[in-house]
């Protein structure tokens, strides 16, 4: 499994934890691991701490997002698939080593594969105001 398959699975669990709204997140890794078929411990490594890290700095993340929207814009107002992307977007960008233009680029593909027309442009313009500043 390649670091863009990785990267996906963790969206798309990051996505659902977003809908479930679930307490055990250690549990619902794991779950996820079983049922998408998931034994690959590089993957495995990459998913749990993704999705353990945006837990931890879920704060900051989520102040991070709410600066960089228009005036006009809430968080409330994202769409889940978009704030998902973002979440795991800004917390690589913010807390590991992968080069930002990497992680903007893997987060507008997300989105032209999952979002709706406009969050490309949308999860684009949010993650160059947060490397900008």
């Amino acid at each position: 499994m390649n670091r863009t398959a990785m990267r996906e699975s963790a969206f798309r669990l990051i996505y659902s934890l977003e809908i479930q709204k679930q307490d055990n997140l250690k549990e619902q890794i794991d779950i996820y691991f079983e049922s998408e078929n998931i034994e690959n411990k590089e993957a495995k490594e990459y998913i749990e701490d993704a999705i353990l890290g945006i837990e931890n700095h879920k704060e900051e993340i989520l102040a991070l997002i709410e600066k960089n929207l228009k005036s006009d814009w809430k968080i409330d107002r994202i769409s889940k698939i978009d704030l998902s992307i973002l979440k795991l977007a800004i917390y690589e960008i913010k807390y590991t080593e992968i080069p930002f233009k990497v992680v903007i680029n893997e987060a507008v593909e997300l989105a032209k594969k999952y979002g709706e027309d406009a969050s490309k442009n949308f999860i684009n313009g949010i993650l160059a105001s947060i490397v900008n500043k």
